[in-house]
């Protein structure tokens, strides 16, 4: 029985720590998501995130059907970069439960042009992101996405 025991107990050990190191590598395949957004410019973030997704990956912000594909989303970036050079995108907290990763992030900016039509007069925005992103095989397949750009309209707006 005493050998049993131990059997299970160093099985749950090893199944734990083999666990925990996928969850780990996970974890830092989606922060390359958020490096790319707080370094729009960077071509190593956008390497980084090309490495990180499948050839298929899909930002899906709505139910419109218009997603974007991976070259679309980095091209954006881009447009981030100029608007809004100072942008950061801070992750508060990261939770994964399988092959989904839920993160709650703030991002934080000061465009320097009007942003969705709205001209800031040199106003930052400061909104909650949350995202869901969906794994396969090592790396991201989907990233499911809501921004409260509302919020970051108004504040710009003087609201």
């Amino acid at each position: 029985m005493t050998n049993l025991r131990t059997l299970l107990a160093a099985t749950t050990i090893a199944a734990t720590s083999f666990t925990s190191a996928v969850f780990a590598d996970d974890l830092a395949t989606v922060q390359t998501f958020y490096d790319l957004l707080s370094n729009p410019s960077s071509e190593e973030a956008a390497a980084a995130l090309t490495a990180a997704t499948a050839d298929t990956w899909e930002s899906i912000g709505n139910y419109s059907g218009e997603n974007d594909g991976r070259e679309a989303f980095i091209g954006q970036m881009g447009f981030f970069a100029q608007l809004m050079p100072d942008i950061s995108w801070e992750v508060q907290a990261m939770h994964q439960d399988g092959n989904f990763v839920t993160v709650r992030s703030r991002a934080t900016a000061t465009p320097s042009g009007p942003l969705f039509g709205v001209d800031g007069e040199g106003r930052g925005f400061d909104m909650l992101t949350i995202d869901i992103h969906e794994l396969e095989d090592g790396v991201i397949a989907r990233t499911y996405h809501v921004e409260d750009w509302a919020t970051a309209l108004q504040q710009l707006a003087g609201n």
